[in-house]
C-alpha cells in the first residue's frame, strides 16, 4: 500500500492526522506527519523526513504532501522526489489527504497523485446561505 507523508510548517501536518483519526475511527497505516517548526536545522529536519518516509514505505512508493510550494517545508519534501517511488505534491489540504488515504489500495503511486490533484481543487468552493 502507497505511503503518505505529510512535511509542513508546525503543527498542520500533526492536526492532519488527527483529522484522519476522527473521520477514519483510528490512524490509517502507512501515514505519518513532519512538522518542520520556526528556525529548525533543516539538515535535521530532513533526515527525520527520511527516517519517516522509510518507516512507512513497504516498496509501493511514497506520497508526500506538503502545505506551501517554496517554502522550507517544501524544499525538504522536494529532495525526496525520486520517480516511480515517491511523488511530492504541495498544497495539502484535508479532503486531497483523505483522497490519498481511500485512493492508495490496488492503484499505483502516479495514478494516485494525479487523481488526488482535481479532488483538491475541487474542494475549495464558496458556500453561500441558501
Amino acid at each position: 500500500m502507497i505511503g503518505v507523508l505529510i512535511i509542513s510548517h508546525e503543527p498542520l501536518g500533526t492536526a492532519l492526522l488527527s483529522c484522519t483519526r476522527h473521520i477514519f475511527g483510528r490512524l490509517p497505516p502507512q501515514i505519518a506527519a513532519l512538522d518542520v517548526i520556526p528556525d529548525e536545522d533543516t539538515s535535521a529536519a530532513s533526515e527525520s523526513a527520511r527516517q519517516l518516509l522509510a518507516r512507512i514505505n513497504d516498496g509501493s512508493g511514497v506520497l508526500v504532501l506538503t502545505d506551501i510550494y517554496g517554502a522550507t517545508p517544501s524544499r525538504i519534501a522536494a529532495a525526496l522526489a525520486e520517480p516511480f517511488k515517491v511523488v511530492v505534491i504541495a498544497g495539502a489540504n484535508l479532503p486531497m489527504l483523505v483522497k490519498a488515504i481511500n485512493y492508495r489500495r490496488g492503484r499505483d503511486l502516479e495514478e494516485v497523485a494525479n487523481l488526488i490533484m482535481p479532488a483538491a481543487k475541487d474542494a475549495i468552493m464558496a458556500i453561500t446561505e441558501s
